[in-house]
């Protein structure tokens, strides 16, 4: 017999979804009757009602019995009215998987109600049977499914100390016998159910439950998990239909089963329009599946374009690009919400999709919508959907067929949403009144584990105080001795029965269906790689600023590089800059490339959540970024080559030019696809760049340019013939010298003067008596490099870029998407709570109680003990300043000069002992009025009054208000407790002590009961606090800074479920009732939550103020007020934040048909809100307080204490971060290795003191990977800091710098000296100790330069990206000029005169090789020496050269191979051969005093750009506009 509360039920569900009108049935049956009822089972209808799902159009609706409709086993009608299309309708009723019991599948004429817009819209999407896509049947059932993770849920904050003592911990362990197995915990606990076809489960649970868990395990989405046991079946029926398990489904069912994760990732330079077509193009459906007969690919994309932008009120969006946080402006928050709710329904699975928490950031009104059509898709696709939502209002709850609630891993409940609560109330909870089901639901798993009743969240049914369940072991064993459990057990068995594990059965083998079931992705590979190819164009297009100022950037360095090979003579003196000026070639391309490695990391979320989608293959994707680099590289090489190759005089022939282009391009694509192999195969940019650092090196060096390939030591030569680089530079040299006739000029002829006969030239390849070279000869000597290999090297090139694409490829494909596991709570070492100390001792991971996110700490629950709670909140600050604003109006500039209005003539008041609500549908203003009435409004124009108390607003009142942003930011490393520290240290009264200040935050923690995690690390979502927890600390870190005026607060319950967001608002009423003032907006508040609050401010579109006043009880006023307006009638059991936005038209398709902003103003309320914020002006003004001496400081700590504390807390942030600083120190000590093995004990020969300069210019090198390791970390310090800090006038910009700076310093002094003794001892260098302390010091400059350089760029940047391009294009100019690549003597004379010399790296290189020169004997290799004859009439060799020496210097002896010979070798002390790159001893403390003041001039320019960015450009340009 049915349910009488099930047919009420079936009837608000019919009524939420704009179903046909039914009458329900007579109540006559008990609520106990609902405890017996099959859990998996639908409601029974009526018995005038046959509920139907109606498969095009009409979803799930209900028909009398009178329409024509059979009731026999597999009968199918058709039924057509008049002008009306046949349509396929599946009938439900009463049974296992919401079907009827015998599975019947009936066919019904279109339901005569008419179809919704929404309906209509979606309706010639979902209807069809695409051959292509469909799956065997739709719903899916889990049996005994459980999901373990690694780890107790709780570890320690990793830190640099950890380096040095792991391993005695390790040994420690070892001695104790602890298992070095890490320990498991159970995240699901074995859960059992069915979702059917068409039906729609809510998952609720606190955050840290396992909502997250049970439907990235029900999506199919495994990475990361332990351990998945049990069954997870797709598909299947009651008579013998097959499912298809987990496994089989990976590979056949990918694209029919979706996981759309919470957070929003999209390329932030694509349009709306431009990101939704992608999407629909990418899961485009066969020509026969398509709406319409023959429809174009055009036709459908515009089509479905149209209908969810529609939906989901895109269409005035369609053309704004998606935007981020950071550089591009875009849509707001909700918007792009929205684009990922329209992205995700794009996919069309069929089978079943799971949507994590998709409402979060959205209003209540466009909640609902979004619920809705999640509906009306599930009806009309008969597929199952889970949706977790953590706050549900009762209109999207009735929206539901069944329901799961979720108990740190436990099943508290699972079953109809009808029989939810009758469930709990039997079991001794009780509703309160006006509570929403959802509420109710996850509040009773909220309970106090000492038996005392949390009076908060649920209420006990008198006289079961001992006997209702507590923990979630009692909450699982309850429902499992439940009828309703055994029922949905028995449903499940039976379903299983006529399933085959692994197989689809539904459908005979070698059918259509069957041949296309493996078919994941809808677009041939060939179509994925086309239509990624195309929205990577879109991509760059849309940011058309970075590449377009790469592109200036590359004419600019080869302006400057072709200057400095200005036209190159064919004679000896343009030998080795004509080398120089093809190696710095491909070293600049090759560099340039190296940004792709932050680019990789920067979308591979969006590209794990398009995999996820089976919108293409990962491989795919990487083919495409390739193919869009072929332009984009070749405009690069040919900016660059065209420049540089004719301004150095290179060999002007047309197939030398355009072969050096072919050759430069190859090599280029290829050093773009290694780059992005590594970031592919990295799990982190700290591990790649640990690579890169290295691979850079032997890149550079292992090219046959700085150390010939006879030069190379034995155990490191093999590298050349794995670098790219190195074929690349064979075939320019090969392509340049091979028609090149040296001629030998002096300094390289010897003697200069004298016969030619009896001339030798020094340039290997040389011949006696021959005064010019043969290029190719020259390559031969030299590098042994020859013409022939030209060709062959191309081919290398191409086959080493083809193998780096696939490696790409393959590591795409290997990265898995929403990756699960157990979040982990990090505890500073020694302030760990004992239990979850000795848990992780032992390694045990039953001790840790929350089953997802670790350590269960009871959250902040004011109102538990009234006692306690009223001695805290006595020592709560208190405050008593009112304040005002009128004719706020804010706008700024839009494209075309004009200028759009954000807030319109807005006015108020916020009153102490006040808690004020602002609301408003998505992009109404709420967040911009908060940011504008805190003075946080840096952009655009505000106008307005302002008044504290009657008078402007003081110096103090950004520092003396309480700001909680949205975004919880806080400096990942700190602990609860020092977060709070650094809030009351720097932003209480100067006059109040530390101790005093130090006790204010202990009775916060108290207050917020954070006790038991103070010791916590803040960390990031999934290492570290939880959503409820950063929340709670983010208003806890306000709390400390005792704000004397009022408290903002955005979106405090963002993300929250019901429960903790109950918790918030409670807590802040009970500061109000304090004496606080408060300001808070808020979104999808529940009737208890709303009741809370004393006034509301409510905003409509444009900006404007519809309402401003009194609540009154149970919103009575703000109810009234509408009605009397021309609102329709608020319903009884109607929640009145729903109905407002209703009345004003907030949603989709709900339009008002007044204009609420023109009611209010001609209000009686408007006018007498006016003349109320007149007399508090006018009061106040006359008995207001007087002024502080604190109102004028803009901060509240003199600016010595305030970079004190900053520099502290930056350094425990950097001694909590190993990952960076062991990434520096093995960066250092591998390419210190490195250079010492190339370069292991170099001799006295020739090319050995050029091997001495090209190792400290391999020193050089190191400094672009550890730049880009450092610019990351300023980067995200200046965001926090502008973000929140600046904004709250904690402490001054110069303080944040100094707080940036001053950490870095010790580390690299460390790092550089790990590197000395790395490179220093191998290479061979004098071992005196001044040249080993005077190498030491100016090493250890260098380390302070690196720091500066990067730094300096890192905070003229907006971005990373950005950074990381500009870092080889700045260190490729400073290096250009200091004499490596081009020696001084070949160097422009316009260069020579001036940029030499103002070059860093010049007298860092004079600094290193004058000493590490000095002393040295040289003895010339057999092909270093010029030979020549010695003319008749000498005697000895000596004597005919003598003069010649003197003046040149080196030495001379006769040459054993020849009779009658002589051979010169240029140098004979290392003094000789520096001073022939302009090198000399005696300048070495002069080098290393300017270099001092280099490093210097850095951290200087890093103060200044972080002051023009934080502010100082607009202050300036304010300044030069107000003197126009």
């Amino acid at each position: 017999m049915a349910s009488p509360r099930r047919a009420s039920d079936a009837d608000a569900r019919a009524d939420a979804d704009t179903r046909t009108e039914q009458q329900s049935g007579p109540e006559s049956e008990s609520t106990s009757s609902t405890t017996a009822t099959a859990v998996g089972r639908t409601p029974p209808p009526h018995p005038n009602e046959i509920p139907i799902s109606v498969d095009g159009l009409n979803g799930a609706g209900y028909a009398d019995k009178s329409d024509n409709m059979s009731t026999k086993d597999s009968v199918y009608e058709d039924i057509r009215g008049p002008g009306e299309e046949i349509t396929t309708v599946t009938t439900h009723t009463s049974g296992g998987d919401g079907m009827h019991p015998l599975g019947l599948a009936r066919s019904i004429a279109r339901s005569r109600s008419p179809p919704t817009e929404m309906e209509a819209l979606l309706s010639g999407f979902f209807n069809k049977d695409d051959a292509d896509r469909k799956t065997p049947s739709s719903g899916v059932t889990f049996h005994n499914l459980t999901v373990k993770g690694v780890g107790i849920g709780a570890s320690l904050a990793p830190t640099n100390g950890d380096v040095l003592l792991g391993p005695f911990r390790a040994l420690r362990g070892l001695f104790r016998r602890q298992s070095r197995k890490p320990p498991t915990r159970t995240l699901i606990h074995n859960f059992t159910g069915r979702v059917g076809p068409g039906e729609m489960l809510l998952v609720l649970g606190r955050p840290g439950s396992g909502c997250s868990t049970f439907l990235k395990t029900i999506a199919n989405q495994r990475a990361g998990f332990e351990e998945v046991s049990g069954q997870v079946i797709y598909g299947g029926g009651e008579n013998g239909g097959g499912g298809i398990d987990a496994k089989t489904a990976k590979k056949t069912l990918r694209g029919e089963i979706l996981y759309n994760p919470e957070e929003d990732l999209h390329y932030a330079t694509l349009t709306v329009k431009e990101t939704l077509k992608f999407a629909i193009n990418a899961r485009m459906p066969g020509r026969e599946a398509r709406t319409h007969p023959g429809q174009t690919r055009k036709g459908y994309i515009a089509e479905f374009l149209h209908a969810v932008s529609m939906i989901f009120n895109l269409n005035h969006a369609l053309k704004t690009p998606i935007g981020d946080e950071y550089v591009h402006r875009g849509v707001s928050g909700g918007e792009k919400k929205r684009v990922s709710i329209a992205e995700a329904m794009v996919t069309k699975a069929s089978c079943c999709q799971c949507w994590d928490n998709s409402t979060r950031g959205l209003d209540a009104s466009t909640a609902v919508d979004y619920v809705q059509s999640l509906r009306t898709l599930t009806n009309m696709a008969g597929m199952a959907t889970l949706v977790a939502l953590y706050q549900a209002g009762e209109q999207l709850y009735q929206k539901f067929d069944k329901v799961l609630v979720i108990h740190e891993g436990r099943c508290a409940y699972f079953g109809p949403t009808g029989d939810a609560k009758p469930y709990l109330e039997s079991i001794g909870f009780i509703c309160p009144p006006r509570w929403t089901t959802s509420d109710f639901l996850t509040s009773v798993t909220n309970l106090n584990l000492n038996g005392e009743g949390d009076q908060v969240h649920q209420i006990i049914r008198p006289g079961w105080e001992t006997r209702v369940p507590r923990t979630a072991e009692e909450f699982e064993r309850c429902f499992r001795e439940s009828e309703i459990y055994r029922e949905n057990f028995k449903v499940v068995e039976e379903f299983g029965k006529g399933c085959t594990n692994g197989a689809d059965n539904t459908h005979p083998a070698g059918s259509p269906r069957d041949k296309k079931a493996t078919k994941n992705y809808t677009l041939s590979f060939g179509g994925q790689v086309w239509a990624c190819t195309k929205r990577q164009f879109l991509v760059m297009r849309g940011d058309r600023m970075s590449l377009y100022g790469k592109w200036g950037g590359i004419l600019f360095q080869a302006l400057i590089v072709g200057s400095l090979f200005y036209d190159l003579p064919s004679t000896t003196v343009g030998v080795f800059p004509r080398g120089g000026v093809l190696f710095l070639a491909l070293l600049f391309n090759a560099l340039l490339a190296l940004a792709e490695l932050t680019s990789a990391f920067s979308s591979r979320p969006i590209l794990l959540k398009h995999k996820s989608f089976s919108f293409y293959r990962p491989a795919a994707y990487a083919i495409a970024q390739t193919v869009v680099d072929i332009p984009l590289t070749f405009i690069q090489v040919l900016i660059f080559d065209v420049v540089v190759y004719f301004m150095a005089n290179l060999q002007r022939t047309a197939g030398q030019f355009f072969t050096s282009l072919l050759i430069l391009f190859v090599l280029t694509m290829a050093m773009y696809s290694f780059f992005r192999m590594i970031g592919s195969l990295s799990g982190s940019l700290d591990g790649a760049t640990r690579v890169t650092g290295v691979a850079i090196q032997a890149l550079i060096v292992y090219t046959g340019y700085l150390i010939p390939p006879t030069s190379m030591r034995p155990w490191l030569k093999w590298l050349k013939w794995i670098n790219p680089v190195q074929y690349g530079f064979e075939a320019l040299m090969g392509n340049e010298f091979d028609t090149l006739d040296i001629k030998c000029e002096p300094p390289f002829l010897v003697p200069p003067v004298g016969e030619q006969q009896y001339q030798g030239c020094l340039l290997q390849g040389s011949k006696p008596g021959q005064p010019s070279v043969s290029g190719a000869d020259y390559i031969q000597a030299a590098y042994t490099y020859r013409r022939s290999h030209l060709w062959r090297n191309v081919g290398i090139i191409v086959a080493f870029w083809l193998l780096f694409v696939v490696l790409t490829a393959i590591g795409m494909e290997k990265q898995k998407a929403n990756k699960g596991g157990a979040a982990v709570t990090i505890y500073k070492r020694g302030k760990t709570p004992q239990h979850i100390d000795d848990a992780i001792n032992n390694g045990e991971a039953g001790k840790a109680k929350d089953e997802e996110v670790g350590e269960k700490v009871e959250e902040a629950v004011v109102g538990e003990k009234p006692e306690e709670d009223a001695v805290v909140m006595e020592r709560v600050a208190k405050n008593d300043s009112i304040f005002t604003f009128q004719n706020v109006n804010y706008s700024i500039p839009i494209k075309g000069g004009n200028r759009r209005q954000l807030l319109k003539g807005v006015q108020g008041y916020v009153r102490p002992g006040r808690l004020v609500a602002l609301m408003g549908g998505s992009g109404a203003g709420k967040t911009t009025l908060l940011n504008t009435l805190a003075q946080r409004i840096n952009f655009g124009t505000v106008e307005g009054t302002f008044l504290v108390d009657g008078r402007p607003l003081p110096k103090s009142f950004q520092r003396a208000t309480g700001f909680a942003e949205q975004q919880d930011v806080h400096e990942p490393t700190a602990t609860v407790r020092e977060a709070l520290r650094f809030s009351a240290l720097l932003r209480q009264p100067k006059d109040a002590s530390i101790e005093e200040k130090y006790a204010y935050v202990e009775t916060i923690l108290q207050l917020l009961e954070m006790q038991d995690i103070a010791g916590a690390v803040v960390g990031t979502p999934g290492t570290g606090l939880n959503q409820e927890q950063r929340k709670l600390l983010t208003i806890g870190v306000e709390l400390a800074s005792k704000p004397e005026l009022l408290m903002f607060l955005d979106e405090p319950t963002s993300g929250l479920d019901s429960g903790a967001a109950l918790n918030i608002i409670r807590f802040l009423r009970k500061l109000a009732d304090a004496g606080q003032a408060v300001l808070c907006t808020i979104h999808q508040p529940s009737a208890i939550l709303f009741e809370h609050f004393d006034e509301l401010m409510l905003l409509t579109s444009g900006g404007r103020m519809v309402y401003h006043g009194p609540l009154g009880k149970d919103s009575h006023d703000l109810i009234d007020y509408f009605e009397r307006n021309g609102g329709h009638k608020c319903a009884k059991d109607q929640n009145p934040a729903e109905y407002m936005l209703d009345v004003i038209g907030v949603g989709e398709g709900k339009k008002s048909n007044k204009d609420w902003g023109d009611i209010w103003s001609n209000s009686e309320e408007y006018s007498e809100r006016t003349r109320e914020i007149e007399e508090i002006i006018t009061q106040r003004q006359q008995t207001g307080r007087e002024s502080r001496p604190n109102d004028e400081l803009e901060f509240a700590m003199p600016w010595a204490t305030q970079v004190r504390a900053v520099v502290k807390r930056s350094f425990i942030s950097y001694w909590r971060s190993p990952n960076y600083i062991v990434g520096k120190f093995m960066l250092h000590i591998f390419t210190g290795l490195f250079n010492t093995f190339t370069f292991w004990k170099i001799g006295h020969k020739e090319i050995d003191m050029q091997s001495r300069l090209f190792s400290i210019f391999m020193t050089l090198t190191i400094s672009p990977p550890l730049i880009q390791q450092l610019q990351p970390r300023f980067i995200n310090l200046r965001d926090i800091f502008e973000a929140r800090e600046s904004a709250a006038r904690i402490y001054h910009w110069t303080a944040f710098v100094i707080g940036a700076i001053l950490p870095e310093i010790p580390y690299s002094l460390v790092a550089g000296t790990l590197y000395f003794n790395c490179w220093y001892w191998g290479v061979g260098f004098p071992r005196d100790s001044f040249s080993v302390a005077y190498t030491w010091g100016i090493l250890m400059l260098f380390e302070l330069f690196y720091v500066g350089f990067g730094q300096m760029i890192a905070s003229a940047a907006p971005n990373e990206l950005l950074a990381s391009l500009m870092v080889p294009l700045l260190f490729m100019f400073v290096v250009s000029f200091c004499g490596v690549v081009v020696p001084y003597a070949a160097l422009p004379h316009f260069w020579r005169s001036w940029m030499y010399y103002l070059t860093p790296f010049t007298y860092l290189l004079e600094g290193f090789l004058g000493v590490l020169t000095r002393g040295v004997k040289v003895r010339c290799g057999e092909n270093e020496w010029a030979r020549f004859s010695l003319p008749e009439g000498y005697g000895a060799c000596q004597e005919y050269v003598g003069g010649f020496i003197t003046q040149a210097g080196g030495y001379v002896e006769a040459d054993p191979e020849m009779e009658g010979g002589c051979r010169f070798c240029r140098y004979s002390v290392g003094e000789e051969f520096a001073e022939g790159v302009n090198v000399f001893w005696r300048h070495r403390w002069r080098d290393f005093g300017i270099f001092s003041a280099y490093c210097v001039f850095n951290f200087a320019v890093v103060f200044l750009c972080s002051w023009l960015y934080l502010g100082g450009w607009r202050k300036l340009k304010a300044r030069l506009s107000r003197r126009r």
